[in-house]
């Protein structure tokens, strides 16, 4: 009989033991429970081994682990590399007790190379011995890199870039990753990966790749060290930079317009070619990779031809460029094909794969327990690719070297076994190997004799619900194995399976359990070696219910909820009660309470809003129930309006108001509101009265006398108001004296002889009784005259006539009704009404600071004579004729006003070399008084403005013909022009400049003995005594040479006066010698704004290519608003901005537009305060709109001259880029297009007209820096609305008269003025 002991299953008794015994019917296997019979014999068996590949730390003490049990418990031995490893000869090896482990120290002497090898433990006993695998040791190999030098790898943006890496070869093989200097992962992206093999591939290449530190490293985890190769160096060009470089060999047309690199379709860098081959074992990891480059980025795609990738065991790695297939299968071969994709095309390359397989168990060998004389087999059953072959051993030793067994009997992968006796007790051990390696398991055979026996514990006690199965457990062993029946009851009989289960275990299972299925029951086990019995004992408990079940709710945040769970159980069973919240404990918070049967939840919020179960258990059972809770907003809301309004305790001044509050809809009250209406003087017109604490419902009110109240409450809460109450009753109150008198009592005079009294009524509600009347005292403040009164109606005006001039007088304003006065009021000082002064100021002289400064100064007037406010002094000046001039023009006067306090004044803007007049007044509040006598004062001359134009006429060969008329504004007498010339070629480069001095009155000359077919740049100004002025610039050619025509020179033109000069051998036999211009790095700086009252100009220096379209942004400063932009016409480098605020900061910055647009830094102006001023009202004077149609003609004649100009030059392009040519040494401000320019110091102008033997760009508005100004309307005061300091900075402000003269006026080298220029824009 065969016979096997299977595990005992475990019981609902809390009583019962667990068996470890176990039994299963396979294959006539018995399985011997050593822990539990003693005396019982079995041959070894390998419990824990080493890995077959062992590889191990050098660094540590070399353990490999063997472990068996059997008994009488193994003894162990080793083999190495097949011989007998006598470990008692080596002091460093020691094998642990009661173990067949063993421990080689070499942490203090010895080698770990020493011990390589391969090993195999022999666990032997009376009954046999088994066998470990064999366990190969290696120790941990780290290698270091190989020395190497690595140059610098230089490529062209674009291109595909491999950096290898190539690692030492490990044990085992390390991890490669690839990281910078500081130990910084290197970012990977699509376009950049690392590749299985550890190289670091770029599809293509950018100039952020561009670094010194490509480093790879090697992680070798057994030993825990990383190995760094030498870092790499990566210097990525591009296009442009590699033109720039070559650039000083090759000429500028090549590499010109190149692409900085070139988009291509994909090419794949890993694997090469079109196919490849990939070999993988069963149940690995399948990892085939593609990586492409190409621009742009390839992206990769993976199918398998004839077949589906397995969705479940699919993944990929690398940004898609690697495939991952776990668990691969024989089924898994094939061909993947991967496609590399960009917009330019695709590239396909296709991987053959095929899975090969180590051997693997289809039916491992089991260990088999017989009884002497039964039948047993082994089988051992393995598959692989290519198929394993079979092999059997017995006890370590192969099965043909094996003593004779009678009762064996080997087919192929099965032993036979019959009528088998103890002696043939033994293990067998099956190898199943292949190419890819081996498998080796141990089964023993086991031949006992043994009675039977229970395992299971006498006597246990088993508790079963009603209607639930019941299982009742009998373990038990023996040899054969023994048959089993089950009795209830001492006299009961067999119980049969129609109604019971029985499991081969010895288990008895009832089905379902009812309450006549408690009892004794019974177990008998036998075999022919004898019998053995075991009783349990069986309970049928009623089951525990939940009667009444926790509801659903719905609570609205901060309320409070109540969960009720009633239960019922067996009364001799303990139940427990315990509430959960969505499946976890309660949160451990006050607001949670257990009362009996009930959880309550107090305050509830959203965190709240789940389900709650309810769990009755006993230990046997276990029910549960359970509810959602859901947690809503609450209907917050307005309050109700209070009512039943109610009037009491009524007094003259007071009363108490009492009400009801309304309801509160989820938001407490937190405030009363109380209004009142006075009908009697405001009838329909609530007011405000009082609030009061929402815990409040009475309230004392302060009342007014002669006022008709009702009242009304407003609740509030924190969502807002209620609707007012009902309206209370009425309650009027009785009439006093005013309490109040009016406000904003003031006298001021409105004609020199009188006196207006006004103040601000009381109202109505104020009056406190009818008729209600003021009383209007005054007496003069400095005399000793009695209070002069008079009672007048309900106005709010009175005026006292035949007033002397600006006397000071008391005022006051008494309330009055028909029961009494008012309290006594406050006195105000008045002044009765204003003339005109009539003094005016004396001893006026003025002092020249320079010829656009003057300072004027005076004495002030008697303070009696002003007979007014005193608001200030006013000075009136003018240009009465140019000193060059002398011809009569129409005036245009303008004015400054100054601080009452002051006696001097600054007056900014003046003509250089101009006769001005100017007188002085006082000003009050009645308006202006006399004027002074008149004073005249000359500002000395100052630097020309450019000549009107330049042109050059009648080129020939060798000569050229200027013409030019003078300045517009000489600003003095023009002493002499000077001209300054020099030759251009076709790459810009500048030659020698040649100086030449031309008398005052001359309008043309010839200059001779050029060079021919020359480009030549002029520039031209005149000069007074005060300096040079702003220069003009030009371009001419000389004409080419034909033949015939050289040496023959055209006759002179008119009256032109020719110039003869002597010019070097260089210019005159060979080319001249040129310089390169060096580009300039565009940008605007020095960006300045002079601010009137509504306007500003703002002005700015630009250096870098022509052609550049500006824009100006501006804000007000401080804001978040948006910049506003407005765009510059043209070129140019200054703008008006207009329709700006009186006295308020802005913010300003200037831009050009375009690819190569560009800010500066932003400024700050402030605009001044309006204030008025007196000026003549000119603009219907017939004289002005003759004048104004004379500047219209002369503007239209500039235009045309300025359009002929520009196309004279041509379309040579250095005459489109004049402004970059200008004169080295002079650096001229541009007046005309009104700029607002800063001064050049004369010492500075010298230094500046010495030749330079390079030319140089200069910003193309011509200005000069800042700090080089002599003065400005900055150095005057706090801006053009300003007045004058103490110190006669600028004060005041002053306004044209529109008396213009015509466009005569001078201009200036130095800083014009910005008020001037002002006026210029309106």
């Amino acid at each position: 009989m065969r016979l096997k002991i299977m595990p005992l299953k475990k019981s609902f008794s809390v009583h019962r033991v667990p068996l470890i015994l176990f039994l299963c019917q396979l294959m006539s296997a018995l399985e011997v429970p050593l822990d539990q019979l003693e005396n019982l014999v079995q041959p070894p068996t390998i419990t824990r081994q080493s890995p077959k590949d062992y590889i191990i730390d050098p660094r540590e003490n070399i353990e490999i682990q063997c472990e068996a049990k059997g008994k009488p418990p193994p003894s162990f031995s080793w083999t190495r590399n097949g011989t007998h490893f006598d470990i008692d000869k080596d002091p460093l090896v020691k094998m642990l007790p009661n173990s067949g482990t063993l421990v080689i120290s070499i942490t203090i002497e010895g080698k770990a190379e020493t011990y390589e090898g391969v090993y195999q433990c022999t666990a032997r006993n009376e009954r046999g011995a088994a066998i470990s695998n064999n366990i190969i040791i290696r120790p941990s190999r780290s290698p270091l890199w190989t020395k190497e030098k690595l140059e610098q790898i230089t490529i062209l943006k674009g291109q595909s870039l491999v950096l290898p890496c190539r690692p030492p070869l490990g044990l085992p093989p390390p991890i490669i990753f690839w990281m910078d200097n500081s130990f910084q992962r290197l970012p990977q992206s699509e376009r950049v990966s690392q590749g299985l093999n550890g190289d670091l591939y770029f599809s293509n290449v950018l100039p952020e790749d561009t670094r010194e530190d490509y480093v790879c490293y090697a992680r070798f985890n057994h030993t825990q060290t990383i190995q760094q190769k030498q870092p790499i160096s990566v210097k990525v060009h591009s296009m442009d930079e590699l033109n720039d470089t070559i650039t000083a060999n090759l000429s500028d047309s090549e590499f010109y317009g190149a692409k900085s690199y070139i988009e291509r379709p994909p090419k794949l860098l890993s694997p090469e070619g079109r196919t490849s081959h990939k070999e993988e074992l069963r149940e690995n990891v399948l990892s085939l990779e593609c990586i492409a480059e190409g621009l742009p980025t390839p992206s990769i795609t993976w199918t398998k031809e004839d077949g589906e990738l397995p969705i479940n065991r699919t993944s990929y790695t690398n940004f898609r460029k690697t495939l991952n297939i776990n668990l691969v299968s024989e089924a898994d071969s094939g061909k993947y094909k991967c496609t590399a994709r960009n917009p330019l095309g695709f590239v396909e390359h296709t991987i053959s794969v095929t899975v090969k397989a180590a051997p693997y168990w289809i039916t491992a060998p089991k260990n088999l327990v017989l009884s002497p004389g039964e039948d047993g087999t082994l089988i051992c059953r393995a598959n692989g690719n290519p198929k394993p072959k079979i092999s059997w051993l017995t006890n370590g030793v192969p099965i043909e070297m094996a003593p004779d067994d009678p009762s064996r009997k080997i087919d192929g992968d099965t032993i036979l076994f019959s009528d088998v006796q103890e002696s043939s007790s033994a293990v067998y051990q099956c190898n199943a190997s292949n190419e890819y390696g081996y498998l080796l398991a141990n089964a023993f055979v086991n031949v006992l004799a043994e009675p039977p026996r229970i395992l299971t514990d006498a006597n246990l006690h088993y508790q079963v619900i009603t209607d639930r199965p019941a299982m009742l457990d009998c373990a038990f062993f023996g040899s054969p194995i023994p048959t089993f029946k089950w009795f209830k009851g001492t006299k009961g009989s067999v119980l049969q399976e129609n109604t019971y289960i029985f499991h081969d275990n010895g288990t008895l299972e009832i089905p379902v359990a009812q309450k006549d299925s408690a009892g004794t029951y019974t177990c008998v086990v036998r075999n022919k070696l004898g019998m053995a019995k075991n009783d349990v004992h069986l309970e049928i408990k009623d089951p525990t219910r939940i009667i009444k079940h926790p509801e659903y709710k719905v609570v609205q945040r901060g309320g409070k909820v109540s969960f009720e769970c009633k239960v019922k159980h067996d009364p001799t069973l303990i139940a427990t009660l315990t509430w959960l919240k969505d499946n976890g404990e309660l949160p451990n918070d006050g607001r949670f309470s257990i009362d009996n049967d009930h959880l309550v939840i107090m305050n509830i919020s959203d965190e709240d809003d789940a389900t709650y179960t309810c769990v009755a258990n006993t230990s046997l059972d276990i029910v549960s129930a359970s509810a959602v809770l859901r947690v809503v907003a609450p209907v917050y809301d307005r309050p109700n309006p209070p009512f039943d309004l109610e009037l009491t305790s009524l007094l003259e001044r007071s009363v108490q108001l009492s009400w009801i509050p309304g309801d509160e809809n989820n938001s407490p009250i937190t405030d009363f509101i109380i209004e009142y209406e006075d009908s009697l003087h405001e009838p329909g017109i609530w007011h405000h009265h009082s609030d009061v604490p929402g815990t409040q419902t009475t309230a004392e009110l302060k009342l007014s006398p002669y006022v008709k109240y009702s009242f009304r409450v407003i609740a509030v809460n924190s969502i807002g108001r209620s609707l007012p109450s009902e309206v209370s009753e009425y309650y009027m109150t009785k009439a006093a004296e005013p309490e109040e008198n009016p406000t904003a009592v003031e006298g001021i005079g409105s004609e020199p002889d009188n006196l207006v009294i006004t103040w601000q009524p009381l109202k109505g509600f104020d009056s406190n009784g009818p008729g209600l009347q003021y009383k209007v005292s005054w007496r003069q403040k400095d005399g000793d005259d009695e209070w002069t009164s008079v009672v007048v109606a309900n106005v709010s005006k009175y005026i006292v006539s035949g007033t002397p001039t600006f006397v000071p007088y008391l005022v006051k304003v008494q309330a009055l009704n028909d029961v009494g006065f008012a309290p006594e009021p406050v006195i105000i000082i008045g002044h009765s009404g204003e003339d005109l002064p009539m003094v005016a100021p004396s001893n006026v002289h003025v002092n020249v600071v320079n010829s656009t400064l003057a300072e004027v100064h005076w004495e002030p007037v008697p303070p009696k004579s002003i007979r007014g406010h005193l608001k200030g002094y006013r000075i009136y000046y003018w240009k009465v004729k140019n000193s060059s001039k002398r011809n009569k023009r129409h005036v245009e006067k303008k004015i400054l006003t100054f601080n009452g306090n002051k006696t001097h004044g600054m007056l900014p803007g003046l003509e250089p070399f101009s006769h001005y007049m100017l007188n002085v007044r006082v000003v009050n509040g009645k308006g202006e008084g006399p004027a002074s006598v008149d004073r005249v004062f000359n500002t000395p001359e100052g630097v020309p403005s450019a000549p009107l134009f330049l042109k050059i006429v009648n080129p020939t060969l060798d000569s050229l013909t200027l013409e030019w008329d003078p300045p517009s504004h000489p600003n003095g007498i023009l002493t002499a022009y000077t001209l300054k010339f020099q030759p251009i070629n076709s790459t810009h480069e500048l030659g020698p400049l040649v100086d030449i001095k031309i008398p005052a009155n001359m309008t043309s000359l010839i200059l001779r003995n050029l060079s021919y077919n020359t480009r030549y740049k002029f520039y031209f100004y005149a000069q007074t005594s005060a300096g040079s002025g702003s220069q003009i610039t030009e371009e001419a050619v000389t004409t080419v040479d034909e033949g015939k025509m050289a040496g023959v020179h055209p006759p002179a033109v008119g009256a032109d006066k020719e110039i003869h000069f002597a010019t070097s051998p260089a210019m005159h036999t060979s080319r001249p010698t040129f310089y390169k211009v060096r580009p300039v790095n565009p940008r605007i700086r020095n960006v300045t704004a002079a601010a009137a009252e509504t306007y500003a100009n703002i002005s700015w220096e630009y250096e870098g290519p022509d052609h550049v379209h500006f824009y100006v942004e501006y804000g007000v400063a401080g804001s978040k608003e948006e910049w506003r932009k407005e765009i510059v016409n043209g070129s140019r480098s200054f703008f008006g901005l207009k329709g700006l605020l009186p006295g308020t900061s802005y913010k300003v910055r200037v831009g050009a537009e375009g690819d190569s647009g560009f800010v500066s830094s932003e400024d700050v102006f402030e605009t001044g305060p309006a204030m008025a001023s007196r000026q003549v009202d000119i603009a219907t004077q017939g004289w002005f709109i003759g004048l104004m149609c004379a500047v219209a003609l002369l503007i239209l004649i500039l235009l045309i001259v300025c359009f002929i100009r520009r196309n004279k030059g041509g379309k040579y392009p250095v005459k489109e880029k004049e402004d970059a040519h200008a004169d080295p040494e002079i650096q001229p401000m541009k007046e005309d297009d009104g700029t607002f320019g800063e001064y050049r110091s004369l010492e500075s102008d010298a230094e500046d007209h010495k030749p330079s033997k390079k030319g140089s760009r200069t910003p193309s508005d011509r200005t000069v820096k800042k700090e080089d100004s002599d003065d400005s309307l900055v150095d005057y005061g706090e801006g053009v609305n300003g007045q004058f300091n103490e110190d006669g900075s600028f004060i005041g402000q002053y306004s044209g008269k529109k008396e213009k003269e015509p466009a005569e006026g001078n201009e200036s080298s130095e800083a014009p003025s910005p008020v001037n220029a002002m006026n210029s824009f309106v």
